[in-house]
């Protein structure tokens, strides 16, 4: 048997908090009488249709356990997601349809198996709907076990209330089904940001009202965003997603602030570069390391020499997606063309063109340059933002 001390230190060597004091100890010596792995549980709401590197702080915990023989419980909150997680909102998020919930979930297991083993004695993957879609008796059942006043204690639910702002029944409500999940399985372990506390705390709470021993708390760090600011999430837009494309993958860690890097190398387990390494090659190490860790060491090869050829040496990419113009069209509207070509809408493809944001053949589009002849057009290079390449050619 290992030393079940040595383990327990181990996995709680870099987390924010270990709840209670000695918990997971305790609950890793239960599980090793009982002649059974830990149930180590993480919910994931599929709220976007990919994970982002934030999420993989704590899938790298829970693969932890796994490499120790321990069961990772993956739950896929598609009823939660219904609800909507109301950690560190000011306000209701807004709603998702089933169907797009439904799809999103699809994602989640796939690419979280990018990070955790898949070996079926190591990992079960479930969806709360299994167990939240009940019937009323159980729901008043569930409502019972908490007050108001405990719910309000929340600094998000208290400064909401207090400032007056509208909180629905439900959002009250997602506490306790997060909560129950953990009764649905028998969590011994829940693991989750700590902008997550409250909601993994109720989940001891729930246990105890239903009778269960609870469960130990273990909370990550919240991985900055590419803006250095913010916690990494899609609703801020500074977030990189794991299924990204290498360059896209790549060029986004190069927008990181110089002053966040030593919380990526730490957070995503990066080795850090030599001793005197600069800034600007650090950061070039840290975005090869993460493209190699979910592609390739050539796919992040490639990206750094694409980086390199758009933005150091201002080259258009090798290989560029063609794009017809509109028979007949001349002259070409440019913001129709943008709008064509890269999926944009008219009035932001004539806010980029105002901002200088538009090139062809690598010169600046001046703002009255709105229509022009399509034979100027025929083989150029249209250049949006600082990653939109289309070649152009005439119908």
């Amino acid at each position: 048997m290992p030393d079940l001390a040595q383990s327990a230190a181990f996995l709680t060597r870099n987390v924010v908090e270990a709840l209670p004091a000695g918990g997971l100890e305790a609950r890793l010596r239960t599980a090793a009488r009982e002649e059974r792995p830990v149930r180590a549980k993480l919910g994931l709401d599929p709220t976007a249709p990919d994970l982002h590197l934030g999420h993989t702080v704590v899938l790298e915990k829970l693969r932890e356990f796994q490499d120790l023989g321990h069961r990772v419980v993956l739950i896929v909150g598609d009823y939660t997601a219904r609800v909507g997680d109301p950690s560190g909102r000011s306000q209701t998020r807004p709603a998702l349809s089933g169907a797009a919930i439904d799809a999103n979930a699809e994602t989640y297991k796939e690419q979280a198996f990018k990070v955790l083993r898949s070996e079926p004695e190591l990992l079960e993957v479930r969806r709360n709907s299994e167990w939240l879609d009940m019937r009323m008796e159980e729901l008043f059942g569930l409502a019972r076990t908490t007050t108001v006043a405990q719910l309000l204690e929340r600094n998000d639910f208290a400064k909401r209330f207090a400032a007056g702002t509208p909180i629905s029944l439900l959002e009250l409500l997602y506490p306790l089904l997060q909560g129950y999940d953990s009764v649905a399985i028998s969590a011994d372990v829940e693991l989750g940001g700590t902008d997550q506390t409250f909601n993994l705390m109720r989940g001891r709470e729930m246990q105890r009202a239903y009778g269960m021993a609870e469960q130990c708390v273990l909370t990550v760090p919240l991985l900055t965003g590419t803006d250095g600011l913010q916690k990494m999430s899609k609703s801020f837009g500074n977030h990189i997603g794991i299924t990204e494309a290498p360059a896209e993958m790549y060029g986004k860690t190069l927008s990181l602030p110089d002053a966040a890097m030593g919380q990526w190398f730490d957070l995503l387990a990066v080795e850090l570069p030599s001793a005197g390494t600069g800034p600007r090659d650090a950061k070039r190490s840290l975005a090869r390391a993460i493209v190699a860790r979910f592609h390739s060491a050539a796919a992040a090869q490639e990206a750094e020499r694409h980086f390199d050829r758009l933005f150091v040496d201002r080259k258009a990419p090798e290989e560029i997606e063609p794009h017809r113009l509109a028979a007949g069209e001349d002259p070409v509207h440019i913001p129709a063309l943008i709008a064509a070509a890269f999926g944009h809408s008219r009035s932001e493809a004539r806010r980029l063109v105002t901002a200088g944001a538009v090139r062809l053949d690598g010169a600046v589009l001046a703002r009255e340059e709105i229509d022009l002849p399509s034979a100027r057009l025929d083989g150029a290079v249209l250049q949006v933002g600082k990653r939109g390449f289309r070649r152009l050619h005439r119908a």
